[in-house]
């Protein structure tokens, strides 16, 4: 078995890919209106976007009642300022909550958290 690809919904699939494929460098390999994936070059694991019409961004930290979040992106950087800015700039907001001191918890344009972190 093989993990191809992470799963993301959105209101708008091709949003989020063009947010990501900023953020991460990779290129578009599928483009349907429904349907968005990205691929990095190594051929590693990607990431795809899908239409959810209905789509209701978790909140963070939880809150009991709301939306919480089943999954985020871990995205190692080498530095965790110029990353959060880049974020920032790719449409990223920065979470009021930040757990660790190197660690950047941020939320994409369609509310999915990630963490920008470093070893550092």
């Amino acid at each position: 078995m093989k993990l191809t690809s992470t799963v993301l919904g959105a209101p708008e699939p091709r949003a989020l890919a063009e947010f990501y494929a900023k953020l991460l460098g990779w290129p578009i390999k599928t483009d349907e209106p429904e349907w968005v994936t990205l691929r990095p070059d190594d051929g590693g694991a990607g990431l795809s976007f899908q239409l959810e019409t209905g789509h209701v961004p978790p909140v963070w930290p939880p809150v009991d009642g709301v939306q919480q979040m089943q999954l985020h992106l871990d995205i190692e950087v080498d530095d965790l300022d110029a990353a959060t800015t880049a974020a920032v700039e790719a449409g990223a907001v920065v979470a009021d909550f930040q757990p660790q001191e190197d660690v950047r918890v941020c939320f994409d344009p369609a509310g999915h958290p990630f963490c920008l972190w470093t070893r550092e």
